[in-house]
Order: structure tokens, then sequence, then C-alpha cells
């Protein structure tokens, strides 16, 4: 048969009305999402299939009826929903389609779903006559969304944390170049070294105590590269060296908001050093309310972010430091007994160097070697009579003074070494128990500047700095310290 000679395809408008009114309905029926269709006065004439499974109303019940009241009379809090405030019936007055997808319907049983929906005007002849109604439930879109802003949140937390710990690897490498490890093969030092193979593979809690400048730090290092969490960086806290209002913070991060300055989120040291170590120096600084918010983390593994409602895990083995008697503070009340037994499970005391003695030479070589390479200098030996100097030295700042000792006398050498720090504060020193002659007042005040530097561990400014304890502004005494030739 010839195109020609085909029947022609039966047109739309050869279509009877209820041909065409049947196709409608099939249509309808085959669609997934809900329909309705409203009258002008926004009642139900006709609920598609669909509409009946999402919401449990039959068109039997709702035909004739206003829908608001059946499904969208309340929002999700159960506020409720007046019908001339509803988008859908402000079609049926503007003739705008309106569209949401951040409201519910209910449901006949009571339950209800998130819902997006849009209404479109019908307009006969430049009059309203009526609306459609198509919705669908968005409830496993919505979970999707959540599913992936939590997988985001989850990443950028990741992100956040690996920038924290990136940053505390940098200062670590930055930190450890060139730092002498524990050096010494005296009693006390060698004594040491056995304690810390003993206890670093090990969990435990670990207090150091010393002198200030004795190098705790070191031991802690130490402590942390002989055990299994030497992958990760060690993360410190300095607790001595920051407001008390921001100490918490610092510990134990904060939400956003949670105090006037908290911008955004911000991760603390102990989610940093999770699955690794955290080094907590002069522990005994430590506020009332901070020992207990780390009582808490040692007893249940958790923390709490400022701001937040929620715990969160960690795995943290912590090392605390401090030069402070803590068994005394506790006696006074200054400290709490739970926690200092809590972290007293392992105790290392770093002998002072006036009492290891034989090991100042190998310490003072090591350091000046490592001095020169920063200041790019070629490392002088020392004389006999300067290692005796130094070995007859009380050092009050132990290892920290005699570090600054030896570069402040290498600053000023060229092929050999001075010492003029060591002999100025040997003039102080009376070996023999006799009265040496007083120096010159403004020697005096020189040598008096210089044991404060020392005591304070060359800073100057803060509240544990020379300025502080002299009773000083920072600008005088650094004025007074130009005027004397020590800056």
């Amino acid at each position: 048969m010839s195109a020609s000679q085909n029947p022609p395809a039966q047109s739309h408008s050869a279509l009877s009305h209820s041909e065409l009114s049947h196709r409608y309905q099939r249509i309808l029926e085959a669609m997934s999402e809900g329909v309705y269709g409203l009258n002008a006065a926004g009642h139900a004439t006709f609920v598609n299939p669909a509409a009946e499974r999402l919401t449990g109303w039959s068109q039997a019940e709702i035909e004739g009826q206003s829908i608001h009241r059946f499904h969208h009379h309340s929002h999700v809090d159960g506020r409720h929903y007046p019908q001339e405030d509803c988008p859908i019936y402000q079609t049926l007055q503007t003739g705008v389609t309106a569209y949401s997808d951040q409201e519910v319907f209910w449901r006949k049983d009571g339950s209800w779903f998130p819902v997006e929906y849009s209404s479109t005007a019908i307009i006969d002849n430049g009059v309203i006559t009526g609306a459609v109604v198509v919705f669908k439930d968005i409830s496993e879109r919505l979970q999707h969304q959540r599913s992936l802003q939590a997988a985001l949140d989850q990443v950028g937390q990741l992100q956040r944390q690996l920038q924290a710990e990136n940053q505390y690897l940098q200062q670590e490498l930055r930190d450890q170049q060139g730092e002498s490890e524990l050096l010494g093969q005296s009693d006390g030092m060698l004594q040491l070294q056995h304690s810390i193979r003993q206890v670093a593979p090990t969990p435990s809690c670990v207090l150091i105590l010393g002198e200030s400048g004795s190098g705790k730090e070191l031991v802690a290092r130490s402590l942390h590269q002989q055990s299994p969490r030497a992958a990760k960086p060690m993360v410190r806290v300095n607790c001595g060296a920051m407001a008390e209002n921001l100490l918490e913070s610092e510990l134990f991060g904060h939400e956003r908001g949670a105090f006037t300055g908290a911008h955004q989120r911000r991760i603390g040291r102990f989610e940093q050093a999770d699955g690794s170590t955290l080094f907590l120096d002069e522990i005994g600084e430590l506020s009332a309310a901070a020992q207990v918010k780390l009582l808490r983390v040692l007893q249940e593994g958790e923390i709490q972010r400022l701001g937040s409602q929620h715990t969160i895990k960690v795995d943290v083995r912590i090392i605390a430091a401090t030069h402070r008697d803590l068994a005394a503070m506790v006696q006074s009340g200054q400290f709490r007994s739970d926690l200092y037994f809590r972290l007293n499970v392992f105790p290392l005391h770093v002998p002072p160097l006036r009492e290891r003695q034989a090991d100042i030479p190998l310490l003072a070589t090591h350091l000046l070697q490592r001095l020169a390479s920063r200041l790019n200098r070629k490392a002088p030996a020392l004389q006999p009579a300067q290692l005796r100097q130094l070995m007859n030295h009380p050092w009050p700042g132990n290892v920290r003074e005699l570090a600054n000792v030896l570069e402040h006398g290498l600053i000023l050498s060229s092929d050999q070494l001075q010492l003029p720090l060591l002999q100025g504060m040997s003039s102080l020193q009376d070996h023999n128990g006799q009265e040496t002659k007083p120096l010159p007042l403004q020697e005096a005040e020189k040598q008096h500047i210089l044991r404060a530097l020392n005591y304070c561990g060359g800073m100057i400014g803060g509240d544990k700095g020379a300025a502080r304890l002299l009773g000083l502004p920072v600008s005088t005494l650094r004025s007074r310290m130009k005027k004397l030739g020590l800056l």
C-alpha cells in the first residue's frame, strides 16, 4: 500500500470530548506525582491515584472539600497555617504560579512528609476558574542532601584537622632543627633515659618534673618519638603562656558564635592530637575550670567544644610538665588532687644542670656547633679555662641559660670564643666566702639585668619576662639595655 493509501492519523481535533477526557485521565493515573484539581473556591475537583497513595486521602473523602484543611493545615513544628497565607490559594486570587519545597503535607494517619509542589491557575476567558496542584514527596532527596552535607562536613573537619596537623608538623620541624637531644652520661641522665625507654611504649600519662630550662620538653619529645604514636606530630600547649579565658578554647576548641570573636569553628589541641601525644607544659598554671575538663578527658576519653552540646571521642596520650611542686599545690587547694593522681602515673625527674656537671662539656660543644650553624659561623673551640668556668657555674637557668651564654658569646666573638655574660655573672659570686669589692653602679645595674634575663630564660616582655620581674615597663628596660650595651 502506498503512502497515499495509508489511512490518515486521527487528529486531536477529531477526538471526542469523552475520548480526550479518557486520555487525560490515563495520563493523570500514570503520573508518579500527586495531582489535585481545584475550583475557584479552592475545593477539590479531582485527585489522581498518586495523590491518594501519598496522602492516604481518597478522592471520595476530599472531593468538594477544602484541600488545605486536609493536608496543609499546619507547619511541621505544629504552628497553624492560615489558608490565606497558603501560596496555593494565593494562586487562585492572583493567577500567579506558586512553588515551594520548604513545607510539609499531612497524611490521613497524622504523619507528615516534606513536599515540593507547584500550583498553576486555570484561566478561562480572563477569569480564574481553578488551579492544578502537582506535588511529590522529597523525603529521599532531603535524606540524600543531609547525607551529602554530613559527608562534606566530615571532609571539611578532616581538612581542617589535616591543616592544623600540617601547621603543627611544620612548627615541630622548625623547632627541632638543630635541637639538642637528651645528651649526657651522668648517672641522673642515664637513669632518666632508662625510665623513658620503659614508659614510652605505653599509653600511660607521664608527669615530667624539673626546673625551668632543664629540658622537660626534650624529655617529652623523646617519649613521643619512642612511642607507637611517633608517626604523628606531638602537639604542644604551654598552659602558662596564654590568657585563662583563651586556654579552654585552645585545648577543647569552640563552635562558631560560642563567644565574642568566635567567627568560625576552631579545632582544639585535643582533636589535633587525636591518635598522637599532647604535651601540656606548665600544667600547674591550669585554671580550676580547665582542670575539671582535663580530668573529664582523662576519665572518659572525650571532649566538648565550647558552645557545643555534643561530645567527641579522642585518643590522646598525655604528657604533662611543670617546674612547680604540684604535691604542695594539692595540699594548698590550688590543684585538684584527683587530677594530680591521674597525671602522676609515671613521674620523671629531670636533673638540674648543676647536678650533672660531667655533662657540661658535651652539652656545650654540641650547643656551640648548633648555634654556629644557625648563625653561619665557624664553631670555635672551648678553652680549658672556659670549660672550668662553665662547670663551676651553678646555672640557675639550666640548659637554657647555658645556650644563652654560648649564643651571646658566639655573636660577640671572632676567632676565639668570649663569654662576657659568664664572666659578669661570675664576678657576682663569692666562691671563697669572702666579701668582694662592690661594682660601679652602672656595672651593677648591667649585671642585675643580666641575672634577671637569665632567670627569665631571655624573655624581656610578658608575664614571665624580665621587665615584669624588675618592675619596669618593657620600653624602659629595653632603653636601659641599649644604654648598657646589652642590645
